[in-house]
């Protein structure tokens, strides 16, 4: 399996029939600028690799999937700002979004989700 890249994606939600515009945060300076400075989002944002969030200094709640290595969703959770979430060990990736959004998408513990785009083929 390649290595995750900073980019643009697609998330696939089982039962969902469309797909979710994803951004994708590999790099450290990517991951560490999150959604500091917005004021919404639309789709998501995937912070990869990650066991934990948090949202001083951001301007609006979100919502927090964390997954394991397989896409897996481990948890659901949403954070307003000025919180600093729990870390999970087994995840490996954080999916931040509006709150709510993760409800209306039919995210929640157990199901394992589809990415498309933002990595690079396997050597």
């Amino acid at each position: 399996m390649g290595a995750w890249q900073d980019g643009n994606g697609t998330l696939t939600v089982p039962g969902r029939a469309d797909p979710v515009d994803l951004l994708i945060a590999a790099s450290y300076g990517a991951r560490y600028r999150g959604l500091l400075g917005r004021d919404g989002l639309h789709g998501a944002l995937m912070l990869t690799p990650c066991a934990s969030v948090h949202t001083f200094r951001m301007r609006f709640a979100i919502d927090v999937a964390y997954l394991d290595k397989e896409l897996r969703v481990l948890d659901v959770r949403t954070m307003r700002p000025g919180r600093l979430g729990i870390p999970r060990p087994r995840s490996r990736h954080v999916l931040e979004a509006e709150a709510g959004a993760m409800a209306r998408w039919g995210v929640r513990p157990g199901i394992r989700l589809t990415i498309g785009a933002g990595r690079r083929p396997a050597a």
